[in-house]
């Protein structure tokens, strides 16, 4: 490597100075490594960070047989890489590299500039270098191995092959178990992948241990317990939520008066060719601009398709947050004006959730992006409907709750493809009653899936018509009936599609059935929009009730059940009597314009309603604040419940519940909501 001294012109003459010297002292082998790294930092300090790269390479060049060569390329790809120069950083990693095979840490950069470079088996190999070392076993190869195997994880998921991704992450907390974040993830993946039962010991980590740890997300597809629900999102909340600092707002919202036009916010990454963008597509047009202000914050990844051109059209302010941090972005809600923020990410990919907890509006909402409490002390209100949240099952939930005629918006005006395929080009037989269900994989429990193959063994001419969730899963489920005396050819997995098509495809289904605990949502109102009825179990917690609402709302009262053994039953019935079905699916077409699952306009004029509701409360210095002292006691118990049994059977579990609730009660009414004060 040839050495660049002066490419570049210094800050300040007091900088050029210090350059000038480190130069000199450098070519005569005058400079330690641990002095070069020290005067690198202060350059960037100074800001004269093209500098630093500069620096390194002069000595790298003046000290050939130096034993920290390698660890000083290192560096210097990492400074490369930091200011966006991936073609000399990945130069610089290859060449520390050769200089030190066994120097781990150029390995994992590598395979991350590789990865970036849309070279993802290669990066996966040069990661490989690093979990295959056989080297001393010490706190920092451990760091490098489960680093290393983290990004192969990921990657491998990405690749479609969450198989292999489940084995890198296993081998990732057999090394270090103490790894919240990998063990989420693994959870994940034997979810996505219907590998049954889902939590299982690994060598130093208990069922208990694991579910400690399992993401909000995955417990929703689990157990349908809001109680363990609401204090794991806790748990969450504030192991990897809750600001570390002591600056905890960086607003102050004392009551400001009443005002003739809200400014509403509505963040989100989700607002594009996604579940949540289609489905609010049509709400952010329908406000009424003579109360309401709309913005949306976005923070999601790029996107130009149909769905967000559309939503941008309808929004008056749309703000791209995605490159900004959480205090930048604060600060332009905060200077945008917001009066209420509604959180339409909870905890889902991409979600902004440290952003709420700095409060950058007075009032801030979880509606619809999240299933469930998000258990966080800066919610103010979680947004619903009498099926979801019952008066009775308030206490469940760490947010004040409103609610709407029906919780779920939806989009009049979708687009469905106008060649519906025929049932041969889907591979199902003409002559089959054809069950289907397109929820992600991740939903499907064995208590479902064995419930559909009892519904298949009794109606002899059915078939299940299912989303395909990849080889491993598919194989997995079809083996399962295979076991169970139910032929593979009677299973039908579908790729996935483009949203238009995705919905013509629902014509050549006769009826949905639904999964439990965790429920269809937008498949749900898919299917019903399209004509298709769907059965469902009415759970407990917020994922197990959705459907119902969006079933009841659509006029089909009668297909929501009390449990497995009613769904088995009507699933059954309504193949062997077609009369019922359709008058099932005429009631569905005579009302999809008049239902309140279908009525937006209905829905976008409650909701407003509700805005000025929450207004007059800040405004009166009644904005709610929920006691959530005992929730870590709660968490505690029911992970040590669910670690050693199935707690399906509900009597016993509320029995264990009462139990501790002598212990540490939980809220009974609202007497234990208190008022904010102004900050």
């Amino acid at each position: 490597m040839q050495s660049r001294l002066v490419t570049a012109q210094p800050n300040t003459d007091q900088t050029a100075v210090q350059f000038t010297a480190l130069i000199r002292r450098i070519m005569a082998r005058d400079c330690a490594p641990m002095e070069l790294i020290s005067q690198a930092e202060i350059f960037t300090a100074q800001g004269a960070v093209d500098l630093v790269p500069q620096i390194y390479r002069c000595w790298i060049d003046h000290n050939p047989e130096n034993a920290l060569r390698a660890a000083m390329l290192f560096n210097l790809g990492t400074v490369l890489s930091v200011a966006g120069d991936d073609t000399a950083a990945k130069h610089a990693f290859q060449a520390a590299i050769a200089t030190n095979p066994d120097f781990l840490p150029p390995h994992i950069n590598l395979g991350t500039i590789l990865e970036r470079e849309g070279n993802p088996q290669q990066a996966i190999k040069s990661w490989l270098q690093v979990a295959n070392q056989l080297a001393a076993v010490n706190g920092e190869s451990i760091y490098h191995r489960t680093t290393a195997l983290k990004q192969i994880g990921r990657v491998l998921e990405a690749a479609r092959q969450p198989g292999a991704a489940e084995n890198a992450l296993r081998e990732c907390l057999e090394m270090n178990p103490h790894q919240r974040d990998v063990m989420q993830h693994w959870i994940a993946l034997r979810q996505v992948q219907c590998s049954w039962p889902l939590i299982v010991p690994l060598k130093s980590l208990t069922s208990e241990d694991l579910l400690g740890a399992i993401s909000p997300l995955s417990l929703a597809a689990y157990r349908d317990d809001p109680v363990f629900q609401l204090a794991n999102a806790h748990h969450y909340y504030m192991r990897d939520v809750a600001p570390r600092d002591s600056i905890t707002t960086v607003g102050q919202w004392p009551p400001s008066g009443p005002k003739a036009r809200l400014r509403i916010g509505y963040v989100s990454s989700d607002l594009r060719a996604h579940a949540v963008g289609f489905l609010t597509s049509d709400i952010f047009g329908l406000h009424d601009r003579t109360r309401v202000e709309i913005f949306a914050y976005y923070c999601g990844p790029k996107s130009d398709d149909e769905t967000q051109a559309r939503i941008k059209k309808t929004i008056d302010h749309w703000r791209d947050i995605t490159a900004q941090t959480d205090k930048q972005a604060a600060r332009q809600i905060i200077d945008d004006g917001i009066d209420i923020l509604i959180d339409v990410n909870g905890y889902t990919k991409d979600a902004r959730t440290k952003l709420f907890a700095l409060r950058p509006a007075p009032i801030i909402v979880n509606w619809l992006g999240y299933p469930g409490s998000t258990g966080s002390p800066h919610h103010h209100y979680i947004i619903a409907d009498e099926t979801i949240i019952p008066p009775e099952d308030e206490i469940h939930y760490s947010e004040r709750v409103l609610r709407l005629p029906c919780y779920q918006p939806n989009d009049r005006h979708r687009i469905v493809s106008p060649t519906p395929p025929t049932r041969q080009e889907m591979g199902l037989p003409d002559d089959a009653f054809v069950y289907c269900c397109f929820n992600g994989t991740q939903k499907i429990t064995e208590a479902t899936f064995t419930t559909w193959m009892d519904i298949l063994r009794d109606v002899p001419h059915g078939v299940l018509w299912v989303l395909s969730g990849g080889t491993e899963s598919d194989t997995r489920l079809r083996a399962r009936a295979v076991q169970v005396g139910i032929t593979g050819d009677r299973i039908v997995f579908s790729p996935f599609m483009l949203n238009p098509a995705h919905l013509a495809r629902y014509r050549c289904a006769d009826l949905f059935l639904d999964t439990t605990p965790y429920g269809a949502h937008t498949t749900a109102s898919d299917a019903l929009w399209m004509g298709v009825p769907v059965i469902t179990v009415l759970g407990r917690s917020f994922p197990a009730r959705v459907c119902a609402s969006l079933v009841r709302n659509a006029g089909l009262g009668d297909f929501v059940c009390a449990n497995l053994v009613d769904y088995r039953s009507l699933a059954v019935q309504l193949a062997q009597q077609p009369t019922r079905l359709a008058a099932a699916k005429n009631t569905l077409a005579q009302e999809r314009d008049n239902c309140a699952l279908f009525d937006t306009s209905r829905l976008v004029h409650s909701l407003e309603l509700l805005f000025i509701d929450m207004w007059n409360a800040h405004n009166a210095g009644n904005s709610p604040r929920r006691d959530l002292t005992n929730l870590p006691l709660y968490h505690d118990i029911a992970r040590s419940l669910h670690g050693h049994g199935d707690m399906e059977d509900d009597t016993a579990y509320r029995h264990r519940l009462l139990t501790l609730d002598m212990i540490a009660p939980l809220p009974h009414d609202n007497r234990l909501w208190s008022c904010e004060p102004a900050l």
